[in-house]
């Protein structure tokens, strides 16, 4: 029906035309994917993907060598089945995990017929209903909403729940709802090409020949949910990749561990060796062919033209072949098994279940299990990660007094529960059911109409700019700019202060049952420079007053001095508050003179029209009129965390990972749930915050931080500090003359805090640290937010909350509760990086050790590439007799279970460092290797030469050695296995014996007569394991040189634990304390929580009645009358209070407030 034509000749802006046709196939389409690969790039893009593991590479270059006759002993078929099995295992694993990851977004629309999201295409004309999300870049054309505005929530855009006006053009808003209308528009819409600016559009709409601007406020960015809008119309501007929050969400990159990383230079190391002994060997055959090959040629005569340098060369391609274990293609097969039985255990865990949701933990790849276990740096989002972005009136202080604890009989104090008795508000019909409380004292200051209670929720239920509706009778729903503002309306509702409605000039409220009308005439609006707001009402009676709330600090300012001894009694308690993570507020009020205030509205209004500096003289009119206020008291909100969420961030602080939390809040609020969640603390030496406006001023505030840090090395410094800095100013220190000075700083800080950040600047700041710090990284949120960051990270984490699947779509890992990340981390992310260490520590071993014995008797064999063991054993070496043993070792091995992990969060320090699998650790392994192999090929030779059976017959053969030296090798990496593990299990145990039973059922059946009979070529060892096995002096020598092999190691282990334990073996000697569950409460000197709004307020928007919606259903109070009678004293009336005085005297030497009592009359308006 519309379609959108780009003008190609226009590249640094975009136009788009509007017809009345429908040509498909035109113009951008909406389709949006997560997935690495489609059908026709998955086999190219992963095969380059695979084959960047050198070892790849390596295996198809010996594919090569081995179709050479002259070179290969070995047959070709033996490396490329191995290798395409490999290939194959790893491909289908990839695509399992891209299909889990990917997702088209098929959410509906309308237009005209239902359609899904990726049909939508530039141009088109789309209807959003209420609560529904807005499927891509919008023109807001039309609304439901008188003065055609829309109400909208940008909680995955930039973690804000607060409500959002916009409005449309008006000449497009007569459109209406009109379909024929909507179809007959056309114009034309010149705008910005796509960016990641959210908050910023620049455009003009030409229409009916004028010319229209465009800007942000005129914007439905894709990822916004529609609020308390019956339905709008708008404009497809941006559509799929192009929308502002695709060009935030960075893109999907291959992401691959440390140790994979690692294992590339490792196996270049490897291969260089490799070249060395081969160059050695050929070396040596040269030589050996010059000075002993003439004498062999009697019987095994050359071939023409086959020098001693041609025989050298061949031998080291021959040898290149057979010397190939030493990175068997196995390993790589054993690696990928071992991460997929990793993600299946956190998949399984039900200690990662949350019920509430259904949710179970999901591990959405199999490639990073072990990166888990080496996370130094956290980047985690706030609304919804570590919050669950749901305010909650939990205390209060009302003239002296304080209210929302619960005492026993003895006036003792006791913990809040599940169990404790809730308050009733039975009494009251327009209750919230939802809202709790349990302090029963403050209900019964309420009906025993006590004046300052009253005046205290009055303020509450007048004092906001919060919009009510109520679509049946006394159900009433609150749409809030923050959720701090509708927390503070809602327990005013219940305690029988109910704000109903509001017009541009009034303000109708239900107190005590009745109902009555204040008259609205000013609104002093919230700014981040005021910290406050105030209302300005005429009451019934026709008494003018002001009430005002804000920050304590800044409140306290204003307070008439007959105030001091209240506020000092309130300050104990918003100290007391503020200890417990609360976020608290200061309420006070002020009686007018009609006079005066005559005069200052008409100055108010001068200032409000004024050209010039306007907003300044506004300011000053506020401050003149909120002075010598009286002060109420102070309310206490908690905004609630998750579960847990304390307890998780001092446990991985205790593990040395630095956790750093990127959010699109503002500072304040940020600060509050640094300290709420122990993320910044009393008992840090400093709390920095930057703030600074330009790359100058940040970089002086950053020298001069950096010089009050006590820094003793990079990172390590003499106390505990934390750090704020804004949006802005990160904008600044993320430039590139700036940011590694800010890195610096930022690095020495046990937590940093960035408030007001984009969605890519929380991207970049995670590039910032991977790019300078060798560390690895991961990143937790919830919202489409945090995607970019999630995807720069080494690890990203989706939780499953409230603000859509968009995170856990593009997230390695996904739970439902930020406090499931130290499960995650302390024990899955601990124990697979152990097991992966332990794995490929013991896997070199074996391998080293197998293939080193070939070079020793490369010595005792003319350098003639022929093999020490029995061509089968070599087959079955790595894919029977030692692949399920080491499997079972790195499947189900544990250092120390889950509790040792929670109690010794410290375990988890090693894998910063590498301690477990690093280059050091490898060529020890190396140099083990070699030990063991001197001992597994000499101690058998020298047993074996001029040695004779029992009745007198030789054995010194070449097969029975062959069996000799592989048996041998056996015990040996088998015993050596036991020694690594630390947790047996019924399965280890079979794996293990029942390998070594393998190897002898398969060697005596393979030496075996009939098979022999059968295919005498391939078994040539007829006899040879019953003829040898039945020696005692075989067996000594199996004993001797398994004893010589351990026995390094069992000595070197005991010394290391006596001399210098590691942090394991003090864990293991200490055993772990019983849990014991205890409430984390902290001393704190206060803190606002004036978080009403993330920007200026909506006075302005309240006044103009640019909101009003129609008239709502007539309704009655809906209340009861409920005097004094039927109320129990409890709580807080039973006798306790914080100062010690008895809890319903009055508090003495405070002045008594000048405080007047309303006379509750009908309102015949309502």
């Amino acid at each position: 029906m519309f379609i959108t034509k780009t003008d190609p000749t226009c590249e640094a802006e975009r136009q788009i035309l509007f017809f009345h046709m429908w040509l498909p196939g035109l113009g951008s389409t909406n389709a949006i994917k997560t997935s690495k690969y489609n059908l026709f790039t998955f086999l190219p893009l992963n095969l380059f993907e695979q084959f960047q593991r050198i070892a790849n590479a390596y295996f198809l270059f010996l594919l090569v060598l081995q179709v050479i006759p002259q070179i290969s002993s070995l047959s070709w078929f033996t490396t490329v089945v191995p290798l395409v099995l490999v290939l194959s295992v790893t491909a289908a694993k990839d695509a399992t995990d891209d299909i889990v990851s990917s997702c088209l977004v098929l959410f509906s629309v309308l237009r005209l017929q239902s359609m899904k999201w990726m049909d939508v295409q530039v141009g088109d004309i789309i209807k959003l209903e209420n609560n529904h999300f807005v499927t891509a870049d919008l023109l807001l054309l039309s609304s439901s909403e008188p003065l055609n505005l829309v109400y909208i929530e940008t909680a995955e855009l930039d973690g804000e729940t607060n409500l959002k006006v916009r409005q449309a053009l008006p000449v497009t808003g007569d459109l209406g709802d009109d379909i024929e209308k909507l179809a007959d528009f056309d114009g034309k819409v010149r705008c910005e090409p796509p960016n990641n600016r959210l908050d910023r559009f620049t455009g003009t709409l030409t229409y009916t020949g004028q010319k229209y601007a465009l800007d942000n406020e005129k914007i439905l960015l894709r990822g916004c949910t529609l609020r308390n809008t019956e339905w709008c119309f708008g404009l497809v501007v941006f559509g799929g990749p192009e929308t502002k929050l695709m060009q935030n969400c960075g893109k999907s990159t291959f992401k691959r561990t440390s140790i994979d990383r690692l294992m590339n230079v490792l196996v270049l190391c490897i291969f260089g060796f490799l070249a060395f002994m081969c160059t050695v060997l050929a070396i040596g055959n040269f030589f050996w062919e010059l000075n002993e090959g003439s004498h062999f040629t009697a019987f095994l005569p050359r071939q023409d033209g086959n020098s001693a340098a041609f025989s050298a060369f061949l031998t080291f391609w021959s040898y290149v072949i057979i010397l190939n274990t030493v990175v068997p293609i196995s390993l790589y097969v054993s690696v990928e098994i071992i991460r997929l039985g990793n993600s299946f255990y956190i998949d399984w865990d039900r200690k990662m279940y949350y019920a509430r949701s259904d949710t179970p933990a999901e591990a959405r790849t199999t490639t990073l299990n072990e990166e888990l276990g080496q996370i130094k740096y956290i980047f985690s989002d706030k609304t919804g990660t570590l919050t669950q972005n749901i305010m909650t009136f939990n205390k209060c202080s009302i003239n002296g007094k304080c209210y929302g604890d619960v005492c026993d009989y003895m006036g003792q104090r006791i913990e809040i529960t599940q169990k404790t008795e809730r308050v009733d508000f039975s009494f009251n019909p327009l209750a919230d059911p939802r809202f709790v409380f349990h302090d029963h004292s403050l209900v019964e200051a309420v009906k025993l109409e006590t004046p300052e209670v009253h005046t205290f929720f009055r303020l509450l239920a007048l004092c906001h700019t919060v919009m009510a509706e109520e679509k049946k009778e006394g159900e009433l729903f609150y749409q809030a700019q923050s959720p701090d503002e509708g927390a503070l309306v809602t327990a005013a509702r219940n305690f029988g202060f109910v704000f109903r409605s509001r017009t541009p000039d009034s303000v109708s409220i239900v107190e005590m049952g009745q109902q009555r009308s204040y008259e609205l005439l000013a609104i002093l609006d919230f700014n981040n420079v005021r910290k406050r707001m105030s209302v300005i009402v005429r009451s019934p009676e026709g008494k003018l007053s002001l009430y005002c709330k804000g920050a304590d600090t800044i409140v306290y300012e204003r307070l008439h001095q007959s105030c001091s001894k209240l506020m000092d009694v309130t300050t104990e308690h918003l100290n007391e508050f503020a200890g417990e993570g609360l976020r608290t507020l200061a309420l006070a009020y002020k009686d007018l003179d009609e006079d005066y205030f005559t005069q200052w509205k008409q100055r108010h209004h001068e200032a409000s029209t004024a050209l010039d500096d306007r907003e300044s003289k506004l300011d000053q009119l506020y401050e003149e009129i909120e002075n010598d206020l009286l002060l109420l008291g102070a309310t206490a909100i908690e905004d609630k965390l998750q579960d847990g969420v304390p307890q998780t961030i001092e446990q991985l602080a205790k593990a040395d990972i630095k956790i750093w939390v990127l959010t699109g809040d503002k500072q304040e609020t940020a600060e509050n749930i640094g300290y709420a969640c122990n993320l910044l603390r009393e008992e840090m030496n400093e709390v920095f915050i930057i703030s600074g406006n330009s790359p100058e001023d940040v970089q002086a505030e950053l020298r001069t931080l950096a010089k009050g840090v006590k820094a003793i090395t990079d990172e390590v410094v003499n106390g505990e500090y934390g750090l704020v800095i804004s949006g802005h100013s990160l904008a600044y220190a993320l430039e590139r003359s700036v940011e590694l000075e800010f890195l610096r700083t930022a690095c020495m800080c046990k937590s940093v805090i960035c408030c007001r950040v984009t969605p890519l600047q929380k991207a970049q700041v995670v590039e910032l640290v991977k790019k300078y710090k060798q560390v690895v990284t991961l990143a937790i949120g919830d919202g489409a937010n945090d995607v970019s960051m999630i995807k720069a990270a080494h690890i990203g984490v989706g939780i499953s909350g409230q603000e859509g699947m968009q995170a856990v779509l593009s997230s390695d890992y996904s739970f439902a509760q930020f406090c499931f990340l130290q499960r995650l981390l302390l024990v899955h992310g601990r124990w697979s990086y152990l097991r992966m260490c332990k794995f490929l520590r013991y896997f070199f071993y074996k391998n080293f050790t197998f293939t080193f014995v070939h070079f020793w008797y490369a010595f005792f064999c003319g350098f003639s590439a022929q093999t020490v063991y029995d061509q089968w054993f070599i087959t079955l070496y790595n894919l029977v007799y030692t692949a399920l043993p080491v499997l079972g070792m790195s499947l189900f091995d544990q250092d120390v279970n889950d509790v040792w992990s929670f109690q010794h969060p410290q375990l988890y320090i090693p894998g910063h460092l590498n301690l477990y699998f690093s280059k050091k650790a490898f060529f020890k392994c190396a140099l083990h290797s070699c030990y063991s192999s001197l001992v597994l090929f000499f101690i058998p030779y020298a047993a074996m030469q001029d040695t004779v059976r029992g009745d007198g017959k030789d054995v010194a053969d070449y097969q029975s050695f062959a069996l000799l030296t592989q048996t041998c090798l056996l015990f040996a990496v088998s015993i050596q296995l036991g020694l690594e593990m630390s947790y047996w299990t019924a399965v280890n145990t079979i794996f293990v014996l029942g390998s070594l039973v393998m190897y002898f059922a398969v060697t005596f059946t393979m030496y075996s007569n009939g098979m022999f009979l059968m295919l005498p070529s391939a078994f040539p060892f007829i006899g040879t394991a019953r003829n040898s096995l039945n020696q005692p002096n075989i067996w000594l020598t199996i004993l001797l040189t398994s004893l010589l092999c351990v026995l390094p190691v069992v000595t070197f282990r005991f010394l290391l634990i006596q001399l210098c334990p590691t942090i394991n073996d003090k864990a293991k000697a200490t055993p772990p304390p019983p849990p014991r569950r205890a409430r984390i409460r902290r001393t704190s000197s206060r803190r606002s929580g004036y978080a009403f709004s993330h920007a200026q307020g909506y006075g302005d928007l309240v006044t103009s009645g640019r909101f009003l919606r129609r008239p709502a259903v007539s309704r009655s109070s809906g209340f009861a009358h409920t005097g004094r009678t039927g109320f129990s004293p409890m709580g807080r009336s039973a006798g306790y209070s914080p100062t010690g005085r008895p809890q319903n005297a009055r508090v003495s030497d405070v002045e008594a407030t000048s405080l007047q009592m309303y006379r509750t009359i009908t309102d015949p308006a309502l």
